[in-house]
């Protein structure tokens, strides 16, 4: 049995889901198609995954994905047996997301980011900042073009950012800084960028995937 890496005092978290056509990206099925859905899925958690293992190579993180659907030997078998996998359990995204950040801090990390793989402009620049600027600020925030974040990232566990928080509406940020606020926490903003969730988000993908294809035959 390989072990599993150990959390180090910088760590990542990837939130994804194990790519089964029908049950991934569903609001993309009308123009995708449940097949066509999922292959994006699939896409974005390798470019996702690229990214983060290109800034393992300059900075000491650790990597875990947090994983709903599948089982753990899929999710080895589809992203390799270096990483550290968890899933993502039961309750709403606050709640998952609390649980990781538990987990993580109870390891001994410092400096902990969580992302997901809809954002497919979050670059090792953005991260790198994300784990920089966390060095002199309670938490570290990713806006997304929609009311969300793409990214946030804390040197220590606040569960209340995770409560009574309206998950998936243009409210999230917006509700996520009142918290800050209320706990007098000092936040960065990171640049806002956009996630791929519906029909009319798929040039952003388009757009990578074309200049993929000509640096290095991404498929």
């Amino acid at each position: 049995m390989l072990k599993s890496p150990k959390i180090a005092k910088q760590h990542l978290i990837i939130f994804t889901r194990y790519p089964e056509p029908g049950l991934t990206k569903t609001r993309l099925i009308p123009a995708l198609g449940t097949e066509g859905a999922a292959h994006l899925q699939r896409q974005m958690t390798e470019y996702t995954l690229l990214k983060v293992r290109e800034l393992q190579k300059a900075i000491a993180i650790s990597i875990e994905v947090r994983f709903t659907g599948g089982n753990l030997e899929l999710m080895q078998s589809w992203l390799g047996i270096d990483l550290i996998y968890q899933s993502q359990g039961e309750g709403d995204l606050g709640k998952r997301m609390e649980r990781s950040l538990e987990y993580a801090f109870s390891a001994d990390a410092h400096q902990v980011l969580i992302i997901g793989t809809d954002c497919p402009d979050v670059n090792i620049q953005i991260l790198a900042k994300a784990f920089t600027n966390l060095q002199n600020c309670d938490i570290v925030l990713g806006p997304a073009v929609d009311g969300g974040y793409y990214l946030i990232g804390l040197q220590r566990p606040f569960p209340q950012l995770f409560a009574d928080i309206n998950w998936g509406t243009s409210q999230v940020l917006q509700q996520t800084v009142a918290i800050c606020h209320q706990l007098n926490l000092s936040i960065d903003y990171l640049p806002t960028l956009a996630d791929v969730d519906r029909p009319e988000d798929l040039p952003i993908w388009e757009k990578i995937v074309f200049n993929l294809k000509n640096t290095s035959g991404f498929q």
